[in-house]
């Protein structure tokens, strides 16, 4: 008689985490050591980077969310492990940057080693899958960023990290961090801006007008294919005598170099996402509801505003996401013509050999991004829904 023998399901993708665990674990460094900022570094692995309490107690819950996101398939217990893990590792590689730093060292740098990073993307990972299969409504999306924002913001301000290099670089430059982010915010929210306030009416023309369509498209086509250092230079020259000759423009700042060949740049390239997506909500508005939207003895004007505009509004919006995201990514290239940003650091860090100065310009860039693709997701569901409710 045979008796049933009940099998264990290994997760794949869980079996890939925990197998990139094992290896940021046990064949990764989980912070370097440097002599001072610049020079070469050493790597120390997570069991000599923390006391051996702490190191024992880090490894074990760092094997137990390996084992869970083989074993476990409930996305709220696969969340739950992720979620552990991120608590664990980002107050650990704090504490061994005090740990491994000598008494009295005020030149020594600690910065976080390839053990680290991937064990953040392995359980970054875990928790967008298990994230993914709770399948979040936008309101629940909105509310997990917050949570993240929310749990980086304390760390921060617990100062738990602040013996890393990373926190050392933005100590020096505090202030003109702030500064650069302001600047970097309003290149890409302002080129953005701009983007709408011309694109829409373009796209609508367009859609109106069939003959401009083929032209304007082709048009803002071959601004895409230029490289951005590319067309920073195509700038350079007219801006340049533009502000020699108009004293108006001098004084609005527009030069040759700086904002202004950043700001326009990205305008040009902001414009074919925002054109395009215009184009394609207002062409998929269903025939019927306009012809009776007419029947109802709506005009132009009052159709426009009142029922193509909405129900293409979430495809303009997944255009203007487009924008945004690119933008906040190209506004970093703006630092090699003086338009400041983010990539002041990221340059300056790469000049110096200072990986932790590259950091303090990049890692800004990309949460942002990160944090305006998945606000601009939810908006854009939550348009989607309102256009449903329309039809």
């Amino acid at each position: 008689m045979h008796t049933l023998r009940p099998h264990l399901h290994l997760d794949r993708l869980g079996s890939v985490i925990a197998g990139l665990i094992g290896l940021a674990l046990f064949a990764s460094p989980f912070v370097t050591y440097r002599a001072n900022r610049i020079v070469s570094g050493e790597g120390r692995m997570l069991f000599d980077a923390l006391p051996p309490a702490g190191a024992v107690s880090t490894i074990a819950v760092v094997l137990g969310v390996a084992l869970c996101a083989v074993l476990a398939h409930r996305p709220l217990v696969r969340l739950a492990a992720a979620s552990l893990g991120l608590c664990v590792i980002f107050p650990a590689v704090g504490f061994s940057a005090g740990f491994v730093t000598p008494a009295g060292n005020s030149f020594a740098r600690v910065s976080p080693a390839i053990g680290f990073w991937l064990l953040a993307l392995d359980f970054a990972l875990l928790a967008a899958d298990a994230l993914t299969r709770l399948r979040l409504g936008p309101w629940g999306r909105l509310v997990a960023l917050s949570i993240a924002a929310g749990a980086l913001t304390l760390l921060l301000l617990s100062g738990a990290w602040g013996d890393l290099s990373l926190m050392k670089e933005y100590a020096n430059r505090a202030d003109s961090f702030w500064r650069e982010a302001r600047q970097h915010l309003w290149l890409a929210f302002g080129s953005m801006l701009a983007a709408c306030l011309v694109g829409l009416p373009l796209g609508l023309a367009s859609h109106r007008v069939p003959a401009l369509r083929a032209a304007l498209l082709q048009g803002l086509s071959i601004v895409q294919t230029i490289p951005s250092i590319a067309l920073f230079g195509i700038l350079i020259a007219p801006l340049g005598f533009l502000a020699a000759n108009v004293p108006l423009a001098a004084a609005l700042g527009i030069r040759g170099i700086g904002a202004a060949p950043a700001f326009i740049a990205l305008f040009l390239y902001s414009l074919l996402p925002v054109v395009a997506n215009t184009m394609a909500g207002l062409s998929q508005v269903p025939a019927d509801v306009t012809e009776a939207a007419r029947g109802m003895g709506m005009s132009r004007r009052q159709r426009l505003v009142q029922i193509e505009l909405p129900l293409a509004l979430p495809v303009i919006l997944a255009g203007i996401r487009i924008v945004l995201v690119q933008n906040l990514g190209l506004a970093t290239i703006a630092a090699l013509i003086g338009g400041g940003g983010f990539g002041t650091f990221v340059f300056q860090g790469i000049g110096q050999t200072a990986i932790d100065l590259v950091l303090l310009g990049a890692i800004p860039t990309v949460a942002l991004s990160f944090a305006a693709a998945i606000i601009l997701d939810a908006v854009i569901d939550l348009t989607r829904r309102g256009a449903h409710d329309r039809d």
